[in-house]
């Protein structure tokens, strides 16, 4: 067995720094902008391709697919390999795999190669904010997380005006064909400015890679038969065999000094906490980003146009917010600041809950802004909470959860919806966002809760 290398010094230099976040948040942008971008141009992929709708959807769900199973495993070569390695390789591959879409002629081979983009989004996702937690210093950390929260923000909030814009000039290849010069200029920067994060000294762990892809794979596609209303066998046995997976991941590395799902850190009641409170946010963002255009076009008879500006001012303003709440977080304790965020995030979202008939676009526009400012208090706080309460030599599985519990909790929340939508017919969305409120809601509550606990309560 090798010796673990030793951790880096605290933070970068001022100009390594600028250049290493560039290259970091590059990667972040396109992740972010091409999960937009495809779900904005399906039905024009489609048309072109001359395949059905339905099954048009599967150059969505191949993508998330990869990246749900891959996530923890790659977070976990990350510690192994290195933060930097993983992080240049995913970079490489999600611009090598974007070419391929661009040049794919048919249905199979773009979703073949949307399978090699998401694992390539995954190694993007699964180790960004540990490299962050290792480009800035302790006493600045906020600040980083901040700035990759207001990135993530534009990334949603841009999305499908650029797939619009890009549509009306140039055919659909070249929704993906733009990654390549953002690609490769980031490529160069990274190569050049991250930072060298430690290695661990233990091997990876091949048998708990495949059980872990397993256990997401099957449990995210339970519940998207639960949420379309699929056969129950196929609901409970995608279930069953998720369980049985995962109950057999965690025997499998009981003894592991890192394991994949990081059970060592859920042991820390910080980071556990943290992690519950990132979970059920994202599950309140699931439920209105998915019910809030049924809302807004079949209740309020809005058209799709007016539809993408009212759903605007809500990733607008977590991203003017972010940078903010990540300067507090430096300064202020997490679990308050992550309070006041989802407490403003509930108020928000039950009053869209409880919108009157006939509502005004400034009457929408206040709303949906609040959502934003509640939502964007509450995650670079959050963030900073969850990766300070880690060890630095558990940066990665510290970043895989990060990336774990926001896709679990936006997974969930869009099943949810389906599920409001059986109960409550033409009402489902309004049941969706009360829901939503109540997400947020518990989450305020045990984000508070990390007041009470000591930050080296729990620690191995």
């Amino acid at each position: 067995m090798t010796q673990p290398e030793p951790p880096p010094r605290e933070g970068l230099p001022p100009a390594q720094r600028r250049q290493a976040m560039a290259a970091v948040l590059a990667g972040v942008a396109l992740a972010t902008l091409d999960t937009a971008i495809a779900n904005t141009a399906l039905p024009t992929i489609a048309a072109d391709l001359g395949v059905d709708p339905a099954d048009s959807v599967w150059i969505v769900n191949a993508y998330q697919l990869a990246v749900v199973a891959t996530l923890l495993p790659i977070a976990a070569l990350g510690e192994i390999v290195g933060q930097r390695r993983v992080y240049v390789a995913g970079l490489a591959l999600f611009t090598l795999a974007s070419l391929v879409c661009a040049l794919a002629w048919s249905l199979p081979a773009l979703v073949a190669a949307r399978v090699l983009q998401g694992v390539g989004a995954s190694a993007l996702m699964a180790v960004n904010v540990a490299l962050i937690r290792f480009i800035y210093p302790i006493h600045e950390l906020g600040r980083g997380l901040g700035l990759n929260a207001f990135v993530v923000g534009v990334g949603f909030a841009l999305g499908p005006t650029v797939a619009s814009l890009i549509l009306v000039a140039a055919p659909w290849p070249w929704l993906f064909a733009v990654n390549l010069p953002i690609g490769l200029a980031a490529l160069a920067l990274a190569r050049r400015a991250l930072p060298e994060t430690g290695r661990a000294g233990h091997a990876f762990d091949y048998g708990g890679a495949l059980l872990n892809a397993a256990t997401f794979a099957l449990f995210v596609l339970g519940l998207g038969e639960a949420a379309h209303a699929g056969p129950l066998w196929r609901v409970l046995a995608e279930f069953a065999g998720a369980l049985a997976c995962g109950v057999a991941l965690l025997r499998r590395q009981a003894d592991h000094p890192a394991p994949m799902l990081a059970v060592d850190l859920l042991k820390r009641p910080l980071f556990a906490l943290s992690a519950a409170t990132s979970v059920c946010s994202f599950a309140a963002q699931g439920l209105a980003f998915v019910s809030l255009p049924f809302l807004f076009q079949h209740a309020l008879g809005r058209s799709q146009v007016e539809t993408g500006f009212l759903m605007t001012p809500w990733p607008v303003v977590v991203a003017l917010m972010a940078p903010i709440a990540g300067r507090l977080s430096d300064r202020y304790p997490p679990g308050l600041l992550g309070g006041i965020g989802l407490a403003i995030l509930a108020l928000g979202m039950a009053s869209l809950a409880a919108l009157p008939a006939e509502p005004s676009v400034v009457e929408l526009t206040w709303r949906m802004a609040l959502c934003g400012a509640g939502f964007g208090f509450f995650q670079a706080p959050n963030l900073r909470a969850i990766m300070t309460s880690a060890p630095p030599s558990r940066a990665g599985g510290a970043s895989g959860i990060v990336a774990t519990s926001r896709l679990l909790g936006q997974t969930t929340g869009a099943a949810l919806v389906a599920a409001c939508f059986a109960v409550a017919a033409a009402h489902g969305p309004a049941l969706a966002l009360g829901l939503g409120a109540a997400f947020a809601g518990v989450a305020s509550v045990v984000s508070v809760s990390r007041l009470v606990v000591r930050p080296g309560q729990g620690a191995a």
